[in-house]
């Protein structure tokens, strides 16, 4: 129970990675709130995790608009006294688009949607993670380091969010606060799902995906859980500033 009685935010929490990370993180002994948009979803999230014993609230929040972001870590400690650590996993990927077909707009809008929000979530838990020594998990990804062919909008969102993680682990290391990223590969999520969907053959994108690792799979959005659980506890003390990337060794045959 390497995070007993420590209160996690994971945005994004309802399905998917963040929904991994509640479970996991509840596994080991937290509190979590899930941050999502959709109300069912979040409800069902939590009635999910509460029938495995762990404690969960749902928090309604566009991670996109600052102010909603502001109230769920303010709503987080109102209802369990303090907060140890921030997830910032919402977020999301477009088709593929290249340069001449994405506009200025949809660039800044996938900026806000992926990398404003965690600027957001991190400006406003940092007043409480000072109170408890906490930390950060900004859910980044592989192609934030590498690149990605026809996604210029998604990789620079994600390039920033290791960015800004490296910035924040400078600036808040006095203060006890440890900021890694988590940059994984392919993950078999509702998200991966929907767009195996608009495929020919979705099962054989789906194994197509599969073959990029040298594992011969996809992450499981619990294996990436387990990542952010390591780096959320005392186990990961003296990591800050890290790109951690749990890719199956995707990016070692990458040129295959």
């Amino acid at each position: 129970m390497k995070l007993q009685d420590k209160v996690a935010i994971i945005t994004g929490g309802s399905k998917g990675i963040g929904l991994g990370c509640a479970r996991v993180f509840g596994k080991h002994g937290a509190r979590v709130v899930i941050a999502s948009r959709g109300k069912e979803a979040g409800e069902a999230a939590v009635a999910e995790l509460a029938a495995d014993g762990i404690t969960a609230l749902f928090v309604a929040t566009d991670v996109a608009k600052p102010a909603e972001m502001q109230h769920l870590v303010e709503k987080a400690v109102e209802e369990f006294g303090q907060l140890d650590c921030l997830v910032n996993n919402a977020g999301w990927h477009p088709p593929a688009m290249s340069i001449d077909q994405t506009s200025v707009q949809e660039f800044e809008e996938l900026l806000r949607w992926n990398l404003t929000s965690t600027f957001a979530g991190c400006k406003f838990a940092v007043p409480h993670l000072r109170k408890t020594r906490g930390s950060i998990i900004n859910m980044s990804s592989e192609v934030g380091l590498i690149g990605q062919a026809a996604a210029p909008a998604y990789v620079s969102s994600k390039a920033g969010q290791v960015g800004l993680t490296k910035a924040l682990a400078i600036d808040l290391a006095a203060d006890g606060i440890r900021v890694n990223a988590v940059c994984p590969a392919g993950v078999m999520t509702p998200l991966m799902q929907e767009w195996a969907d608009t495929e020919y053959d979705p099962a054989a994108a789906l194994r197509c995906v599969d073959s990029w690792h040298l594992l011969g799979r996809m992450a499981t959005a619990d294996e990436i859980g387990e990542v952010c659980a390591f780096l959320a506890s005392s186990e990961a003390s003296f990591l800050t500033g890290q790109a951690i990337c749990p890719d199956g060794g995707a990016a070692l045959g990458y040129r295959r």
